[in-house]
């Protein structure tokens, strides 16, 4: 039996890069308070998935990182599937695929974007019908990117992750985007491990022009800390041609920059490949609100 059919559905789980991420005082749950921007990348990873015949949840991987990741109960997407299954009393099973196209432990919610890729894709394959709103209280049972990740618009979040603003900023969508990962991957509990508890204040995202100005990320020095070639990166984003803004994604180690033109970003691309063809890169944009 082929593993899909034409029954198939498919879902692009969208890059997530933080423009900035402000840590806040420390919540009495154990959490940190965030105040992040989140932007989606118009590619990412693909999951497709079909019924299955009976109520089992099956997982195969492909794509460049596939290997990296397990397809076993631990796997977001699965945790997922069998989340919203128990949360419909489902009594079909589906079949699912990733395709892996992003660095896994890279800070740009790749296992979050599938999780809610899996969630969205679940929720018309078995044609529930629930609201984004309870899919994303459902996925903030699985982690704390995952309900931005459902919609995978651009938006202000904040909490831990359960408090979501649609945020619209002149100019941001459609702004050529290069994103770059050395290789190298760093966990989130190790960051902020090294995170100097320091509240620097609250994060303004009115304008592209104050997020570059007066936006930061409140955990690259820790992220560098743990991975000294961070600041590598940073520094060669930094240093091309065309470049309004280069920073790291949540907890590291993927960096972006933000491009004045397409043919800036094409040349900065080609320029870092060849100065580092080890490390993965990544030429997209901002998707729209």
């Amino acid at each position: 039996m082929p593993l899909l059919d034409a029954a198939t559905l498919t879902e692009t789980a969208y890059a997530k890069v933080n423009l900035a991420l402000h840590v806040r005082e420390r919540r009495t749950d154990g959490y940190h308070a965030l105040e992040s921007l989140f932007v989606f990348a118009t590619d990412g990873d693909r999951l497709s998935g079909c019924p299955d015949v009976g109520n089992e949840i099956s997982l195969t991987l492909d794509g460049p990182f596939g290997a990296a990741l397990g397809a076993g109960a631990d796997n977001l997407v699965v945790n997922a599937a069998k989340k919203l299954q128990g949360h419909l009393g489902e009594k079909r099973g589906a079949r699912l695929k990733l395709t892996k196209n992003l660095p896994v432990a890279s800070g740009i919610g790749g296992g979050s974007a599938d999780a809610a890729a899996a969630l969205r894709l679940l929720n018309r394959l078995w044609d529930a019908q629930l609201p984004r709103a309870e899919l994303e209280r459902i996925g903030l049972e699985l982690g704390s990117d995952v309900p931005a990740c459902v919609s995978s618009v651009t938006q202000m979040v904040r909490g831990r992750g359960e408090v979501l603003e649609p945020c619209h900023i002149d100019g941001l969508s459609g702004i050529p985007m290069l994103l770059v990962n050395p290789g190298v991957g760093v966990s989130t509990a190790s960051v902020f491990s090294r995170w100097d508890r320091v509240d620097r204040g609250p994060l303004t995202a009115s304008t592209l022009e104050a997020l570059i100005v007066d936006a930061r990320n409140d955990l690259e020095e820790a992220a560098i800390g743990a991975a000294p070639v961070i600041a590598d990166v940073i520094a060669l984003l930094r240093e091309q041609s065309g470049v309004r803004l280069a920073r790291m994604s949540g907890s590291g180690a993927t960096c972006f920059a933000l491009f004045d033109t397409w043919d800036s970003r094409a040349a900065a691309a080609r320029h870092i490949s060849a100065q580092q063809p080890g490390w993965w890169s990544l030429e997209t944009e901002i998707g729209g609100a």
